[in-house]
């Protein structure tokens, strides 16, 4: 009788074991499922003229000032442009075998990347004078700045915080949704402590958490050419350019070539 008691409380310790394990791992599946990036809604409060032959890869707004970076052999250039009007009030060319691709201020220097040139250009903010040449091991795409460190996509899933005085990198973050690895990570913006990407080749604008890598909110601007009633011609390409006016807490959104540039306000 003793040895069946025994072997009756082992089986029934096993049980126990076993039923605890798998609970424990029922916990730990469901802690590691991944939500799905909130939709972010938008307001369109203005509309502003944009260049229509510059090909926009980097924008920012700097203390009351527009600045952008394009792109494209023989055509990239640096612009300090007049929001009113869209015209250019100063431009700092590109060698023409240069491709110019995001810009960022940074510590009163602006950083503008080259594509697949390896070149990172430093300008003195003020005059525009080019104070120093990087190289940059990786296609050059979108760069911004959480203010300590540079932070650079590269066309894939992956941003790099980079350190601006000796341009070595720091840290690697890959980003992802509940899908998996996102790619084609383009122009940057740094806002309230998070960076916010455009999707090459897409309409979305992605809002990332830099401390975990997740997409935590998607913004869906398609169609918004169309519903402003904007002319839409043969060399009008995809929505790039992210600026963002800590002033007023807005938005400035434009695109390669596009005939408008908007402020908008994130519901």
């Amino acid at each position: 009788m003793k040895q069946l008691f025994y072997f009756v409380t082992i089986l029934l310790l096993v049980s126990s074991c076993k039923n605890n394990e798998a609970t424990d791992q029922d916990k730990s599946t469901n802690a590691q499922v991944i939500q799905a990036p909130t939709n972010l809604s938008y307001q369109v409060l203005k509309i502003y003229p944009h260049d229509t032959s510059s090909f926009t890869q980097g924008l920012i707004w700097h203390e009351g000032k527009l600045w952008e970076g394009t792109g494209l052999n023989n055509e990239s250039k640096l612009l300090l442009t007049n929001i009113t009007t869209g015209k250019a009030i100063k431009r700092k060319p590109l060698p023409d075998n240069e491709f110019g691709e995001g810009i960022t201020i940074f510590n009163n220097k602006i950083y503008q990347l080259t594509w697949e040139n390896h070149k990172v250009y430093v300008y003195d903010l003020t005059t525009l004078k080019q104070e120093k040449v990087f190289d940059w091991p990786y296609e050059g795409w979108g760069i911004t700045h959480d203010g300590q460190s540079l932070i650079i996509s590269t066309g894939g899933s992956n941003l790099y915080w980079v350190d601006a005085e000796t341009f070595k990198i720091t840290k690697t973050l890959g980003v992802s949704d509940n899908y998996g690895y996102v790619d084609s990570l383009n122009e940057l913006e740094w806002v309230n402590g998070f960076i916010y990407a455009n999707k090459y080749l897409t309409d979305y604008i992605l809002k990332i958490d830099p401390k975990s890598g997740l997409v935590v909110g998607k913004l869906d601007l398609t169609g918004l050419l169309q519903q402003s009633n904007q002319p839409i011609v043969a060399n009008t390409d995809v929505l790039n350019g992210i600026a963002f006016n800590p002033t007023t807490g807005h938005f400035l959104i434009t695109g390669k070539r596009w005939p408008a540039l908007y402020e908008i306000k994130l519901n």
